[in-house]
């Protein structure tokens, strides 16, 4: 079997998730560059994970000769730049969730991996843990029957890096961040061929003074009749702070023990 060369792109949260796990599990493949804006960061990452290169080009990265294959980890709003990159440069190319910020753009991108014939993949963690694969073998396998209702749940305090309270960059807030997991696990459980045809949800932003949503609640219909629901939430009592800091972050940790009529009130400041 062919080993990969890959080119990592992010030494955050998730570069390290992914390093660490191509290296302790995928004995053939090895991250043989990686790309950071920062030179400290890259050369710290390299060391810790025993790389033999890094560098601050996103273009190095992606052109390097024996790199053939591209782990992006970059946040949302470069996703597109530099998945085109690398299809252009022939590389096969694995992104990180959200695929894009966008319906639009992540019709752009599959269109530009076909259109340029490179293997492409989107790298969903939480659906593949070996409690989930344990359920979806039950499912497959008849042990419960027919799934009528799925119901899948995220919620913590908010993401790691400060760029996500933009939803300018992000393209969205909390429904981005955790839905796509929450969706994801519920397409496992009910069918991937079971297509949704029908939609409903609430979205709020009840406490972060942010543009985008930090709760979330939906409703899937899809062919079969069967039922997915998703509750996503960024105010989970506890954990970090967004980045910005005003009054209104008193009801990051109260919220959760507050009455539905007076979450409004925290978040707005009121007594």
């Amino acid at each position: 079997m062919k080993s990969h060369n890959v080119a990592m792109l992010g030494t955050g949260l998730i570069g390290d998730f992914y390093t660490m796990t191509l290296h302790s599990q995928r004995s053939r493949d090895r991250v043989g560059i990686v790309y950071s804006r920062s030179e400290e960061r890259a050369r710290a990452f390299s060391d810790r994970w025993d790389i033999p290169a890094y560098t601050t080009s996103i273009e190095e990265a992606i052109n390097h000769p024996e790199a053939d294959t591209v782990v992006v980890g970059l946040p949302n709003f470069l996703h597109e730049e530099v998945i085109v990159a690398s299809a252009d440069a022939g590389k096969a190319v694995l992104c990180t969730k959200p695929l894009a910020r966008n319906a639009e753009e992540a019709r752009r991108i599959l269109d530009k991996v076909e259109t340029a014939g490179v293997f492409s993949g989107y790298l969903e963690d939480l659906c593949y843990t070996p409690k989930a694969m344990k359920a979806i073998e039950t499912i497959e396998s008849g042990g419960i029957g027919d799934v009528t209702w799925a119901r899948s749940r995220e919620t913590h305090p908010g993401p790691h890096s400060a760029w996500f309270w933009d939803k300018e960059k992000a393209g969205g807030g909390a429904i981005v961040d955790l839905g796509c997991h929450c969706i994801e696990v519920i397409r496992n459980y009910v069918g991937k061929g079971n297509r949704p045809v029908e939609v409903m949800a609430w979205s709020d932003t009840l406490v972060h003074p942010i543009e985008a949503e930090d709760n979330a609640v939906a409703l899937v219909r899809f062919e079969s009749g069967a039922l997915g629901q998703f509750e996503v939430s960024w105010t989970f009592r506890g954990g970090r702070r967004p980045p910005r800091r005003d009054r209104r972050h008193r009801g990051h940790h109260l919220a959760q023990s507050l009455p539905p009529d007076r979450i409004r009130d925290v978040h707005l400041g009121k007594r």
